[in-house]
């Protein structure tokens, strides 16, 4: 069996991640995974000493997905 978002082989002595949509990724796939498959809505900030949630920048719809699939190993 290989990894729905690599495509390398996934080993018996690896954590394997299966998802709800019957997908089955590596470990370090997974973010990415979500990412593509799932397209969630998200937003970017920070959290204060207060515990509230500022958002910084909101993302574009390919922009930031794109950027963030550099971005990841």
């Amino acid at each position: 069996m290989n990894c729905s978002v690599c495509g390398k082989p996934l080993r018996f002595d690896r954590v394997v991640f299966h998802c709800s949509c019957g997908a089955f990724v590596h470990a370090y796939c997974w973010e990415k995974h979500v990412l593509q498959a799932h397209n969630p809505a998200f937003e970017i900030g920070a959290i204060n000493l207060n515990g509230e949630f500022k958002v910084q920048e909101q993302p574009s719809e390919e922009g930031e997905i794109k950027n963030l699939d550099s971005a990841m190993p």
